[in-house]
């Protein structure tokens, strides 16, 4: 038997300020992971490291879309609007991450070692889980899908920073070049996954189920 209760309006309201708060400070994490990746990949001739600036511009967007979801006066209104956009994120950050992948084995790029980079993704792995945790939270609480497909967008950037480090690292150590864009492959497909679920609006089953139980 289920111990869940719909929140009070006067909850779902914090719930909204507070997602409103982490999904800002995703977006101003983005930026400056975006900026330094892209900059860091330029200067390697890191394939990955620029595929790593750009999947942050994406977590950008997917982030904002969110944000501008919480200013409206009625949030769950663009709830499947917003959860199209997420799940085109993912789509395009699966079609990028693949095509560089494929070049990067194809031509065989060796990137330099890039300490800036390995730092930045590791850190990534460290402060990501924790905003997409408090997202996750946060929006299954208060009913939302769009929330919760965004902090697993979140999460996916998570991985990707895992990943990205992994590879950087085994080709600083080993000279293992081809170690970062096997490991995109893998994560391009996990993209795709998240992508059709935000797609079809099962983000969040519970939380879009407790929604439609409360306006019975």
């Amino acid at each position: 038997m289920s111990t869940s209760a719909t929140p009070s309006a006067e909850r779902v309201r914090v719930l909204q300020r507070r997602i409103r708060w982490i999904v800002t400070a995703t977006i101003a994490y983005n930026v400056v992971e975006a900026a330094v990746a892209l900059a860091a990949g330029a200067a390697a001739s890191s394939a990955a490291l620029v595929a790593f600036g750009l999947d942050s511009t994406i977590e950008v967007l997917s982030a904002a879309a969110v944000a501008w979801q919480f200013t409206r006066r009625d949030p769950e209104r663009w709830e499947r609007g917003t959860l199209r956009v997420i799940a085109v994120a993912f789509f395009a950050l699966a079609v990028y991450v693949t095509a560089s992948s494929v070049w990067a084995l194809t031509t065989r790029i060796e990137a330099e070692h890039s300490p800036v980079g390995i730092v930045l993704t590791a850190l990534s792995v460290v402060i990501m889980p924790f905003l997409s945790l408090a997202e996750r939270r946060a929006g299954r609480e208060a009913g939302s899908a769009t929330a919760v497909a965004d902090s697993a967008q979140t999460l996916l950037c998570t991985y990707l920073s895992a990943a990205v480090l992994v590879g950087l690292v085994l080709n600083s150590a080993f000279g293992w070049w081809w170690a970062d864009a096997v490991a995109g492959l893998v994560i391009a497909a996990f993209a795709v996954r998240e992508g059709v679920e935000a797609w079809r609006g099962d983000a969040c089953a519970t939380s879009v189920g407790m929604v439609l139980e409360s306006e019975h």
